[in-house]
Order: structure tokens, then sequence, then C-alpha cells
């Protein structure tokens, strides 16, 4: 009921932009904040969704919780139909919009994320190789507080309940099924101890 509440308001959003004549030049970010939720629902007591293959989903920091797909509309420079498959992040929206904008970023403000434009127009990459994500707290039933990063293809989850760390090769088990913490020490400090780097820069809590 929610998807088609959500598809329909986005329905009208679109026609109305039509109507006006404006939807030439608007652009339009469309992406969930989370995976589906797997907590079961009443009446059935049944998960509402799945994410499979990706494992978990909604307040977890395996894939099912973070990865989401994103649809970005901009009639003048996206080519209709076109893909992209490299990873991005909610964080890179703010510096795109105001490369878009070109109205520049507030200097006195720090910026932790990148725009998205190269990608967009199809001029270019990224010039970054690593995603970090912060989940402090208790929101879903079963999921614990964490970090995550992933750079490349792999992708380190640690735990602050017990300090438990887990490692991931996206690219081979998208569905996180192989923990390859035990087998690739050397990979698994390096990712930890960026991610500990990180957010330590960052104060987060």
């Amino acid at each position: 009921a929610m998807v088609e509440a959500v598809d329909r308001g986005v329905g009208k959003v679109t026609a109305k932009l039509r109507e006006l004549g404006l939807d030439g030049r608007t652009i339009i970010f469309f992406m969930s904040d989370n995976g589906g939720l797997l907590t079961p629902q009443p009446p059935n007591n049944l998960p509402p969704t799945s994410n499979l293959p990706l494992r978990e989903g909604k307040g977890h920091l395996y894939e099912g919780g973070i990865r989401e797909p994103l649809i970005i509309v901009w009639p003048s420079a996206v080519r209709p139909g076109s893909v992209c498959d490299t990873p991005v992040i909610s964080n890179d929206f703010y510096p795109t919009i105001v490369e878009i904008a070109g109205v520049g970023n507030d200097p006195g403000s720090p910026v932790d994320g990148l725009s998205l434009v190269p990608l967009l127009r199809q001029t270019g990459k990224l010039k970054r190789d690593t995603l970090y994500w912060h989940w402090p707290h208790y929101a879903i039933p079963g999921a614990a507080p964490g970090s995550a990063i992933r750079r490349g293809d792999f992708k380190l989850i640690e735990f602050f309940e017990d300090g438990q760390v887990e490692l991931y090769n996206l690219a081979e088990d998208p569905g996180e099924k192989n923990d390859l913490a035990g087998a690739m020490a050397a990979k698994k400090n390096d990712l930890l101890n960026a991610l500990r780097h990180w957010r330590q820069a960052l104060d987060a809590g």
C-alpha cells in the first residue's frame, strides 16, 4: 500500500509538472532511505517485503538495508533509459544540486559528498573509492549498532556491541554469506583502520 501510494504521489507531481510546462527544466531525485522492512507485522506476523538476494533490510548495515535504487531525471542532461552502476550515497545530493544550480558551496561548511554531475552527463567518473555508513543506535529488532565501510568490491562492518568485524566481497557475494574477516586479515585491518579514522575525524558518537 505504501509503495502504491508513493507511486501515485510521484505520478501526480510529474503530471502537474507537465501541465505547467515545467517538466523540461525540473530535475527529480527518487531514492528510498533504506531497504525494505523485514520485521514481522500484524495481522499475519509476516515481514511485509523481501530484499533477496540481499541480506537483511531496514535498520541493518547489510546490503538489504543500505543498497537502494536511485532514479534521477534531468531532461537536458541524462540520457533516458541510461544505467549507471557506480555506488553513490545520499550525501552526494547536496553537492550535485549545488553544481547544477550553479550557486557554489558555502566555503565555511564542509561537504560530505561528491557531485554526481559527471556520472549524470556521462563525462567522467567520481574521484572516490570509499563509502561510509554510521548506525550507532537501536531502531529495528534484531539490528545492532555499528559502522560500515565499502572500498571497491570489499565491505567491512564493525558491530559496537561485541566488537565483531565482518568482511565481504560484494562482487562475488552480494548476499553477504561468506565472511572473509578470518581469511583476509590484512584487508580487514586496512578497512577497519580507515573506518575508525573516519569516525574519529567526524567525532561520530
